[in-house]
């Protein structure tokens, strides 16, 4: 071994001042929404499983982890069960899991009982899979907490883990959560249990709420430009903001991970790949031209989007249907984060008054939130396109419900009119419910739509086309309180 033992517990101790007594220094009050199913994985598991926290560069992971590590100790876990480990730190990298957990062990010997292993950054340890797998089948008195901002979508679908580990996937800052960080008061709106409870509104209800909820506009659109990075949201000036994005975004996302965690030798490839989702975000991917222009096969160009979505810089979405519809269909992109492609771009506060540009930032950001809170419960999320070019912008399909969302910024009043894809998906197929994501607080209204006859025995007491303002859909569907769509 390179280093020596007393080298190695000396970075550990370090990380874990808890086990001389001292508590977790410099951690913010608020917590993410993520962090109480983490801590029920950790205090009181479901199922014997490790649990995986995966998320971009800057979202929290290690926040998370070491508030965790907090909750723990002040409900009594002892201190030297707890090992807190970073793979990000050299000397870490070097002697791997194998060697940390040695050290720990061989240093603080086990008392007995449970033992907490929270490890971050993994992506930088080789097979960090089989390792996992291992210790969750042979070591029952463990339980595990990884993160990784760059893993590989094959490592970490749940198919791979065989029933080993529950991934927990973080997103960057909801608009909730941005409100919170921001210390910004939260006008006195009412909380709700569903989008679906928004149907049996009075019309004078949903005007009441639209006129208390303006407040929230001029900080939904400094969300879009900040974006929902804990660092960037509280940093003061936006142009200070958009420039640590992209820092983080380009020069390690991009070219320093790419290249040491998977090989990536075209960085510059790559780099314009990304930017092409900057510039066109929200559209359908076009492979055949991409790779045109790049001059690159397509394979290449595929390869890179699903390095991309890797890294949680982008969402790929499918488009609606089965069989030979999804196979040969081509998928839509967005951005991880509404506030990305305005960085890299250097857009800064001009985003705001371009019209399509902030609808596309929107319809990014309104995704993001859908996504955040029904991945685990949905079936898949995908998009819509039916003949003449019409189209539904999200398709999500929760607990078997088919819910498709069109998002409608651009515009001061959404008419009927407007929403041409969406009646026709409706019609088309059956589905009793949907939704239109507006811009005015004034616009918050039922569409006269008469809706398809549902095919099944009962009918859902509320059908029709529901118009909600964005900062109130992404407001609502990030707090913890919602409970579905449904």
């Amino acid at each position: 071994m390179m280093a020596s033992q007393q080298e190695i517990f000396a970075v550990l101790r370090q990380y874990n001042p808890w086990w001389g007594g001292a508590g977790v220094p410099d951690l913010p009050k608020w917590k993410r929404a993520a962090f109480a199913e983490l801590k029920r994985w950790l205090s009181d598991p479901p199922v014997h499983r490790a649990v995986l926290v995966t998320g971009a560069r800057q979202v929290g992971k290690t926040t998370l982890l070491l508030q965790a590590v907090e909750s723990l100790l002040s409900e009594g876990a002892k201190p030297e069960q707890i090992l807190y480990a970073t793979f990000d730190h050299p000397l870490l990298k070097l002697v791997g899991l194998a060697g940390v957990l040695k050290v720990w062990r061989e240093v603080q010997p086990s008392l007995g009982g449970t033992e907490f292993l929270l490890l971050d950054e993994l992506q930088h340890v080789e097979g960090w899979g089989t390792w996992v797998k291992h210790q969750v089948d042979f070591e029952k008195n463990q339980r595990i907490a990884l993160t990784g901002s760059a893993i590989p979508l094959s490592e970490e679908s749940p198919e791979s883990g065989v029933g080993r580990w529950h991934t927990i996937k973080l997103p960057t800052l909801s608009f909730c959560e941005y409100l919170q960080i921001k210390r910004i008061a939260i006008p006195d709106l009412p909380d709700i249990s569903s989008l679906t409870g928004l149907f049996d509104w009075t019309p004078n209800e949903r005007v009441r709420v639209g006129e208390i909820a303006k407040p929230l506009v001029a900080h939904f659109h400094e969300y879009l430009l900040r974006g929902g990075f804990p660092q960037t949201a509280q940093v003061d000036s936006i142009s200070l903001a958009q420039k640590l994005l992209r820092e983080d975004i380009v020069d390690k996302a991009l070219r320093r991970d790419m290249t040491a965690h998977f090989g990536v030798r075209r960085v510059l490839a790559l780099e314009r790949v990304f930017l092409y989702f900057c510039l066109h975000d929200g559209t359908i991917l076009d492979v055949p031209a991409l790779s045109r222009e790049l001059g690159v096969v397509k394979q290449t160009v595929n390869d890179y989007v699903e390095l991309l979505e890797s890294a949680h810089l982008v969402y790929k979405l499918k488009p609606y249907g089965y069989g030979k519809q999804v196979l040969r269909g081509r998928h839509k992109v967005y951005l991880a984060d509404a506030a990305i492609a305005g960085s890299v771009l250097l857009k800064g506060k001009e985003l705001i008054e371009d019209s399509t540009r902030l609808g596309v930032a929107v319809e990014t950001a309104f995704f993001k939130h859908v996504f955040a809170r029904y991945y685990q419960t949905s079936i898949g999320f995908s998009y819509w396109r039916g003949k003449g070019g019409l189209e539904v912008d999200i398709v999500a399909e929760v607990r078997g419900e088919v819910v498709p969302f069109e998002v409608k910024y651009g515009q001061s009043a959404v008419r009927l009119a407007d929403v041409k894809g969406l009646q026709l998906f409706c019609k088309e197929r059956n589905v009793s419910r949907g939704y239109v994501i507006t811009r005015e607080m004034t616009d918050f209204a039922l569409l006269p739509f008469e809706m398809p006859k549902p095919r099944a025995r009962k009918a859902p007491q509320t059908q029709g086309l529901l118009k909600i303002p964005a900062p109130l859909a992404c407001y609502w569907l990030s707090k913890p309180e919602i409970g579905s769509t449904t």
